[in-house]
């Protein structure tokens, strides 16, 4: 079957989940349409993983370089010094993952907000845009965020599974959304069949977050729980009809959307 290009713009190919099949998860991926991937930097490990892989496939592989709130007890000056090489690789397109979570809370508020600040500076420092996370912490993210949005080269909301509230307060501050099988779960994401005709079209973007994520509207469901790229076909048709358009068309939207954020070639 012919099926159009799709970047799925997060997927944690560096997990351990796939080092058994990596390979052979990338040949699936490019066989459903998903051709290009932005492989996701949570940590100073994930992250020179993350930028090493995707320098194997140049022009199919890029990476993020950041420090995740659950990690940001861990971050030093040295490590600040380590993402900004990172930051200077071809394949490394945006700083982050980075943001709040005070849902979890693994790192002190004070940790999470200090290196949110130092990272987004790293970004207004390298013109990279930033790979955000939020969640349980929407009033201080923006705090935080709201004062470098002028100094920065735009940004996406990762895996955005909040309200209506939070969804205008990121479009209001210019940022792009980044739509997971999360729309997917019909017990927790059903929300986000409203709220996705809400986010204009040159602001749409699509990952799986894999491995994690797997959606749930998948048929016939796959064995295992592990999500992966391959996947991401799902969510364009959820997506799709979510906003009453044709596959193809969020597609093109959407690839068009990745390659002017991150710079890709197209």
């Amino acid at each position: 079957m012919d099926h159009p290009d799709l970047i799925d713009i997060g997927a944690n190919l560096t997990h351990d989940s796939f080092d058994a099949d990596r390979a052979e998860v990338l040949r699936r991926a490019a066989e459903h349409g998903v051709r290009r991937l932005i492989l996701t930097g949570s940590s100073e490990r994930s992250s020179v993983d993350a930028a090493a892989l995707a320098a194997t496939r140049p022009g199919t592989l890029y990476a993020t370089a950041g420090v995740h709130p659950h990690h940001a007890s861990e971050y030093t000056p040295a490590l600040h010094e380590k993402l900004r090489g990172l930051a200077a690789r071809p394949e490394v397109v945006a700083v982050g993952e980075c943001g709040l979570d005070y849902f979890r809370n693994f790192s002190p508020h004070d940790a999470q907000r200090d290196a949110f600040s130092a990272q987004l500076a790293l970004a207004a420092e390298t013109g990279l845009p930033v790979f955000l996370h939020q969640r349980d912490a929407h009033d201080e993210f923006v705090e935080v965020l709201a004062p470098m949005l002028p100094q920065l080269n735009g940004g996406v909301a990762h895996c955005f599974t909040g309200g209506e509230r939070e969804l205008r307060a990121y479009l209001d501050m210019g940022l792009h959304i980044g739509i997971t099988g999360w729309i997917c779960d019909e017990r927790r994401g059903a929300h986000l069949v409203d709220l996705v005709p809400f986010i204009p079209p040159d602001r749409l973007l699509l990952e799986t977050d894999a491995p994690y994520l797997l959606p749930r509207s998948l048929i016939p469901r796959p064995k295992t729980r592990r999500n992966e790229p391959a996947y991401l076909r799902e969510v364009l048709r959820v997506v799709a009809a979510a906003v009453k358009s044709s596959e193809a068309r969020i597609a093109a939207q959407t690839t068009a959307n990745a390659q002017r954020l991150f710079s890709l070639l197209s």
